[in-house]
């Protein structure tokens, strides 16, 4: 990224949050998570305004391209509103790109925060629109958690938006969970999930590297190969969020990440690169992460920047939220994974 990007303005008390569905329209399947949701933010003192069509659902995803894309105009339009979240991902931002009005989102910077398939949009406006934006929390999943948003989800929500200095040291958090309970019986609203013991970063390689971060989700980042939305990763750090499998409560085969890591190999993102975060993979068993590991040392037997593993990224709650495109630092002798600049103003 060797362009100037646009900081939005911080996330204050009273603000109001706009909330979209640019992907899966699972707002209308699971209602009382976005009640769940709405009601934290409003506890926290924000208010909460729904684009047009963000509680819709017409399939596996929640409108058509253009009614998406729509209500992220809408948003960004929107005067009251300081900042946007997505409901979930899913796996069809792409349709939007050719459809959105960059000059619109350039010209009105505001937070826009989501994980997963929202990674496309990170891209295209990164790219086209010169914004910073946040990889983090979603409305339904950790806004929406029962029976509130996790302590530490919610720490460096405020830390990366609200606090407008740099968040320094990504402490790892002391507990995780990758499991799910039923949403469609609402099993979520019986019980919190069950949290163990997390494990600490894990150095694949040492050393230490300094650069603006980007990255995303695979297979989400893998759309854009080859399109005028994709970030060249030069000498920057790139972070990969490992999301769930097909099959409920699985991760994605190994084998498919496999693949996966090979396009971005092919391209040179590997090659290029000055350090590579990998958030903890999603219900991975031991043995699965031992491959993980076979893996990226393969992809980058020969280069020497560091490597870590087990970052508090994406798919695993509880997560950072990440500011794209802002100076980041690794260090694996002082187990350091930091964010040196705000990503907000």
């Amino acid at each position: 990224m060797d362009f100037k990007l646009i900081k939005p303005k911080k996330l204050s008390k009273g603000d109001t949050i706009g909330v979209i569905a640019p992907s899966a329209g699972n707002a209308k399947l699971f209602p009382h998570r976005v009640e769940m949701a709405e009601k934290t933010l409003k506890e926290l003192g924000y208010k909460v305004k729904f684009a047009s069509n963000s509680l819709k659902n017409i399939g596996y995803v929640s409108e058509s391209a253009k009614k998406r894309v729509d209500d992220i105009h809408e948003m960004f339009l929107d005067k009251e509103v300081r900042a946007i979240i997505c409901t979930i991902g899913g796996n069809h931002s792409s349709q939007l790109l050719k459809l959105i009005d960059y000059e619109i989102i350039k010209n009105n910077p505001k937070i826009f925060i989501g994980y997963s398939d929202i990674s496309v949009l990170h891209y295209a406006f990164i790219k086209r629109s010169n914004l910073v934006t946040f990889y983090g929390p979603c409305l339904m999943t950790q806004f929406g958690e029962y029976p509130k948003i996790l302590n530490y989800t919610l720490n460096y929500f405020n830390k990366a938006v609200t606090i407008g200095k740099s968040i320094g040291n990504v402490e790892q958090s002391e507990m995780w969970t990758a499991e799910i309970l039923d949403w469609t019986k609402k099993m979520d609203l019986e019980r919190p999930r069950e949290l163990q013991r997390a494990d600490d970063l894990i150095w694949l390689k040492k050393g230490v590297a300094k650069g603006k971060i980007v990255g995303g989700c695979v297979p989400s980042i893998n759309h854009l190969i080859g399109t005028e939305y994709w970030l060249d990763p030069l000498d920057n750090i790139f972070f990969i969020d490992i999301p769930e499998g097909h099959e409920f409560g699985k991760g994605l085969p190994i084998s498919d990440l496999d693949a996966y890591l090979t396009d971005l190999e092919n391209i040179g993102v590997f090659k290029d690169i000055s350090g590579l975060i990998i958030g903890r993979p999603y219900n991975y068993s031991n043995e699965n992460i031992e491959l993980l590991k076979n893996i990226l040392l393969r992809i980058t037997q020969k280069y020497s920047y560091p490597i870590v593993l087990n970052a508090n990224i994406g798919h695993c709650d509880p997560i950072i939220t990440l500011p794209y495109g802002i100076e980041t630092v690794l260090n694996s002798e002082k187990d350091i994974f930091m964010f040196s600049e705000s990503g907000v103003s």
